[in-house]
């Protein structure tokens, strides 16, 4: 096989971004249970089961990412998905993507701008440099 095409089929198949995608949501998980378990007194057994569990449900999400696909119509087998199809998809998926981009930076605006901000020293010249960031990055987009 191929190792170029192997890891486009990778790619096709969205197998990365489940990679990606577990290994951020996996940490999340352990780092929870490593400071909220013992708050509960839940015994540090509790914590390996955790980890543990994390670390054999990695390979099995590959897998399942590279044997099935989620559509519109549901998750199927990615040999039934029809991939001229799947390119508007796509499209609306950057849009979606962006668009939650900005809404999470319009948020952050808003909590940054909260009378908190003036109890910290030195507060004007950090949100004075922060506006000219901010800009810069508006006009960028």
């Amino acid at each position: 096989m191929n190792p170029k095409s192997f890891f486009g089929e990778l790619k096709r198949r969205n197998v990365y971004k489940i990679a990606v995608a577990y290994a951020v949501v996996g940490w999340l998980v352990v780092q929870v249970a490593t400071q909220v378990f013992p708050f509960f007194e839940i015994p540090n057994w509790g914590v390996r089961l955790v980890v543990l569990a994390t670390i054999v449900g990695f390979p099995i999400a590959l897998v399942i990412a590279w044997a099935f696909e989620a559509t519109p119509e549901g998750i199927k087998r990615t040999e039934d998905v029809d991939l001229n199809a799947a390119g508007g998809q796509i499209l609306r998926s950057k849009k979606y993507h962006f668009k939650a981009s900005v809404k999470a930076l319009r948020i952050l605006e808003a909590i940054e701008s909260t009378p908190t901000a003036a109890l910290v020293p030195q507060a004007d010249k950090i949100a004075k440099l922060d506006a000219t960031a901010r800009r810069t990055f508006f006009v960028l987009v």
